[in-house]
C-alpha cells in the first residue's frame, strides 16, 4: 500500500502532463462555473441629473427656467425623465421641433410663439443629456434619439406629426422618420442638418475632444469643478446661449459625455441610408421634404443641399441670405415664415 502511495507521487511531481492538468484545474472549474451559471438581471442604465437639480441661486434659473415654455411637464421613460412643453391650441396641427448637439429647447425661443400664433400645437423637448432632461450613462446613438421621440409621443398621445429638427435634430428627424414613417404626419423639416459628414468633414479638435481619453477627462470631477472655478470668476456674459451651454459642461455630471458619445457614436454622420429612405417613403406617400439653410453656415456648409437633394431630389429648399448655423436664434422669424408656408 505504501509503496502504491509512493509510487502515485513520484508519478505526479515527474510527469509534466499531470503538472499542467492540475495547474490548469481551477481555471477550468472557474470557466465551467461561469458558463454554466445563471446569467444575473442586467442592470438599470445609471441616470446623470439635469439642470433640474441646480440650485434656484444658479444663473441657468434666469436663462432657462423650466417655465421657458407654457405647457411644461416631465415624461417619466425608461431612460430618465424628459422634459417637454405643449403650446399653441389643442386642436391645431401638430408640429415636433427638435434641437441640436448643445443647446437645448432654447434654440426654438423665437420659433415656438411664431408656429402657436399661427394655430399650430407645438411639442418642444430637451433631447437626453440636455436641458431639464436626464442624462443616462449609455451610448448616444441614433437609436437612443429616436425611441426618445417615439416614447415622448406615445406619452403625450399624439399618433403622429409632422417633425422639424435644426443642426442634430435633422438627423434626429430623419432617422426617427426611416424607422417610424407611420409616426410622421406628411411633412418633415431639416434646417441645417448634419447626418452626411465624413470623417474628413470634421475638425481635427472635434473628434480630439470626442475621443474616449477627453471623454474620461470631461467627465471626471476635477474637470468639472475646474470649469465651475473659471465659471465663478467670469461676469454674466452677452450671449446667454453660450453661457447657457457653459454652465451644462460644469454642472451637470452626464453633460459632457453625452455630447462626446455623440459626436463618436451618434447620429451626425453615416445617415445616407436615411436619408434616401425617407426620399422613397415620403415620395411614396405624396409626402414633403423642406431644407432650410444659411448661405453662411460654416459648421454644416450650404453645399451640403447639394448631397442631401440628391438623396431626396424632390425635397423643396429655402436658402437664408448671410444664415448662419444657428439660423432658428439668428434668422428666427425668416425661418417661422419657412415653416408656416410649408406646414400649411
Amino acid at each position: 500500500m505504501s509503496a502504491n502511495l509512493s509510487s502515485f507521487l513520484s508519478a505526479i511531481t515527474t510527469s509534466p502532463t499531470i503538472q499542467c492538468s492540475l495547474l490548469a484545474a481551477p481555471a477550468v472549474l472557474v470557466l465551467a462555473s461561469r458558463l454554466i451559471a445563471y446569467t444575473p438581471a442586467p442592470h438599470a442604465p445609471r441616470i446623470h441629473s439635469s439642470l433640474a437639480t441646480l440650485p434656484k441661486s444658479s444663473r441657468s434659473w434666469s436663462l432657462y427656467p423650466d417655465t421657458y415654455y407654457e405647457g411644461g411637464a416631465y415624461a417619466r421613460l425608461p431612460y430618465g425623465s424628459v422634459r417637454y412643453w405643449l403650446i399653441g391650441p389643442e386642436g391645431g396641427k401638430r408640429v415636433v421641433l427638435i434641437h441640436g448637439l448643445t443647446i437645448p429647447a432654447i434654440i426654438w425661443k423665437d420659433v415656438v410663439p411664431e408656429l402657436a400664433a399661427e394655430g399650430y400645437r407645438v411639442l418642444v423637448y430637451d433631447v437626453y443629456g440636455r436641458g431639464y432632461s436626464d442624462a443616462p450613462h449609455t451610448t448616444y446613438d441614433a437609436s437612443l434619439y429616436i425611441t426618445q421621440l417615439a416614447l415622448l409621443l406615445q406619452h403625450v398621445g399624439w399618433i403622429n406629426a409632422n417633425i422639424v429638427g435644426v443642426s442634430m435634430g435633422g438627423a434626429i428627424a430623419t432617422a426617427f422618420a426611416a424607422q417610424f414613417p407611420n409616426l410622421v404626419d406628411d411633412k418633415v423639416v431639416l434646417i441645417a442638418s448634419v447626418g452626411l459628414y465624413e470623417s474628413s468633414d470634421l475638425p481635427w479638435r472635434f473628434k480630439f475632444n470626442a475621443s474616449p481619453l477627453m471623454q474620461f477627462v470631461k467627465s471626471s470631477y476635477a474637470y468639472r469643478l475646474y470649469l465651475q472655478y473659471r465659471a465663478t470668476q467670469q461676469v454674466p456674459s452677452d450671449d446667454p446661449i453660450s453661457e447657457l451651454v457653459r454652465i451644462q459642461s460644469a454642472y451637470l455630471p452626464g453633460f459632457n459625455r453625452a455630447v462626446a458619445s455623440t459626436v463618436r457614436d451618434g447620429p451626425l454622420r453615416n445617415l445616407a441610408p436615411q436619408f434616401a429612405a425617407l426620399g422613397r417613403q415620403s415620395r411614396k406617400t405624396g409626402g414633403r421634404v423642406l431644407l432650410i439653410w444659411g448661405t453662411n453656415d460654416e459648421d454644416v456648409p450650404y453645399h451640403f443641399t447639394s448631397r442631401l437633394k440628391a438623396l431626396i431630389p424632390h425635397a423643396e429648399l429655402v436658402a437664408i441670405d448671410g444664415g448662419p448655423h444657428d439660423i432658428t436664434l439668428s434668422h428666427g422669424h425668416e425661418v417661422s415664415r419657412a415653416l408656416v408656408e410649408f406646414l400649411g
